[in-house]
């Protein structure tokens, strides 16, 4: 009885350590360690003038995996932000980013992310720190390759964003995009997955024997 008992608690923790290891091949077939990514869209200013209209944004950036739910990435973002008939400006920010991948072993998954960023005129005229978070939807196109549809709402530190230093908050904006992840790497990691699998009839061949 000691023995059926012992060996049905050993297949079920043997079972539940090859769904942890299958599921971690999944992520690196689908997806990988590393990504390029870049996006296009639209910003609009949320400051101290009326009338804000939306205008270009551009994105490229590159992420790093430190485990399949969770990434560090770093981008350049180009926008512009504009009032009606009396406000447009070039814009760039550098952004760092902690993102999570909600469902990273699914060819469709949410994605949220949080950080902080370097927000510039152009030709660095203006300059201010910022935060920003956001969220989108990422499907996987084929291995390797995924679109995304995105947002984030992006705080800035100062007023004086629209040139104009009126009311009680600093300036926000927002930018909308679509674009796409290219993944690489994981190639090792996947094969010290597969080679450190044991098999359920190898992990208890002592179990038999006796």
């Amino acid at each position: 009885m000691v023995f059926i008992i012992f060996f049905h608690f050993d297949l079920s923790a043997q079972k539940a350590t090859n769904y942890t290891r299958k599921k971690k091949i999944e992520f690196y077939e689908l997806r990988g360690t590393n990504a390029f990514d870049a996006g296009a869209g639209t910003s609009i200013l949320n400051g101290d003038l009326v009338d804000p209209i939306f205008e270009i944004y551009f994105h490229l950036g590159y992420k790093r995996y430190l485990f399949p739910h969770l990434n560090l990435n770093v981008s350049y973002n180009k926008f512009n932000l504009a009032y009606k008939d009396v406000y447009n400006e070039g814009f760039m920010s550098f952004d760092a980013n902690l993102e999570s991948t909600l469902m990273p072993h699914h060819r469709f998954s949410p994605f949220v992310f949080a950080g902080a960023g370097y927000n510039a005129a152009n030709y660095f005229e203006q300059t201010a720190m910022k935060i920003q978070g956001g969220g989108g939807i990422e499907y996987m196109l084929v291995e390797g390759f995924g679109l995304k549809l995105y947002t984030d709402y992006n705080y800035v530190l100062s007023d004086e964003l629209d040139g104009l230093i009126a009311g009680a908050s600093d300036d926000t904006y927002f930018r909308i995009g679509f674009g796409f992840n290219y993944y690489f790497g994981g190639e090792k990691k996947k094969n010290r997955i597969l080679k450190d699998q044991p098999s359920i009839i190898n992990s208890n061949q002592i179990l038999l024997d006796n």
